[in-house]
Formats: C-alpha cells, structure tokens, sequence
C-alpha cells in the first residue's frame, strides 16, 4: 500500500509540474509501472479531486492528462485571466472553427458552400493559431486541401477527444457557448489581467464570492 501511495503521488507531482496534458504511457514510463496500473491510480486521483471538491480537477485532455481549474471558479477566473487566442476570434472564425470541427476533414470550398461566404482568411487565422491544420488532400479533380482540428483546438477547449464535442442539432445553428470552455487552462496563451479588481465584478459574481 505504502509503494501504491508513494507512486500515485509520485503520479500527481508530475502532472502538477506539467503546463502540458501528458499521455498515459509516458507517465507510466516515468514511474516505471504497467500503463494498466497507471490507469488504475489517474482514475483514483480523479475521483480525489472530484470529492475534494477544490480548486483544481484531474481530466483527460488532449490525448493526456492535466490539471484544470474546477468549473465552480471559471467565471471569476475568466475575469482575473485573459486569454489572448479567444480574445482575437471573431464571430465569423469561431463559427468557421466550429464547423471544421464537427465536419472534418473538409475543403475550403465545402466550408465556403456551408457558411455562403469565403471562409479563406478565416481558415488563415485558426491555421495562424494552430487551431486547424492542413489533413491531407480529397481525392477529386484538383486534389483541394482538407483541413481539420489540432491536437491544441482539443487543449485549447478542454477536449480529450472530437467525440467529446457537444452535438448541435444543425452545424449551422452552433453558438459560441458550444465552444467555451467549462473550465480555465493556464498556458502561454494565457495571462494575469493587470486591470482586474474585485469590484470590477458583475453584481451576479460578487454574490458568489464568500469573501465580499
């Protein structure tokens, strides 16, 4: 039991060293034990942090495993963090993202054909933030690139895989709400906000917080 204890924190400083999501079998490998057992232990430390019921949660992101903040905090925290990628999306590459996502792999001119516009400078940009990449070529006349979501888009929105996207009813009636995030990741794109005060707050905010 002491060894078990020994290496399922062992487990835990690892992840909490990590600004990264990191893959089973690599902390398997850094601990030296079966990926099984290493399961076994993430799955344990989940369920601590769930009953804890603290600021950070356990998830599976990305392909790995990271720490993020408990979704109770995400409001407050979007106002004290700012996230400079979200901040620079307009609503036209939101919902050119959002239906790359859920269409993928698709060419420029399919994601033209849905949204009736131009989609090329919009697919430039989430390209710019690696947020979409180039997937391979459809095998028509022309060969058009086809494009879809990164390994940073499932990081980025707190995913640990496409699957666990919502489900729109119709691509076309996606909101921005389908892709925020319920919880805050801190990474390089991430930034304290030097103007942020407390009673800057909206009045809703300020009610929740115990300490006002």
């Amino acid at each position: 039991m002491e060894e078990r204890n020994y290496t399922k924190g062992l487990l835990e400083a690892l992840l909490f060293l990590s600004s990264d999501p990191i893959k089973l079998s690599a902390l398997a490998k850094s601990c030296g034990i079966e990926k099984t057992e290493a399961r076994e232990l993430l799955d344990e430390l989940i369920l601590d942090y769930q009953e804890r019921e603290g600021g950070f949660l356990l998830r599976e992101i990305a392909g790995g495993y990271q720490f993020i903040t408990n979704q109770k905090y995400s409001e407050i925290l979007s106002h004290i963090f700012k996230d400079k990628k979200r901040e620079t999306l307009s609503r036209g590459t939101l919902d050119t993202l959002a239906i790359i996502a859920y269409k993928q792999p698709i060419t420029l001119t399919e994601l033209d054909e849905i949204r009736g516009v131009s989609s090329r400078a919009m697919v430039a940009s989430l390209m710019s933030k690696k947020l979409v990449k180039a997937v391979g070529q459809k095998e028509v006349p022309g060969r058009p690139t086809l494009y879809g979501t990164t390994n940073e888009f499932l990081l980025h929105f707190g995913l640990s895989k496409l699957t666990d996207l919502p489900t729109p009813v119709e691509v076309k009636e996606l909101k921005f709400e389908d892709f925020t995030p319920e919880s805050i990741l801190v990474t390089e794109e991430t930034e304290m906000n030097p103007d942020f005060d407390m009673d800057s707050l909206p009045e809703e905010l300020k009610e929740e917080n115990p300490n006002e």
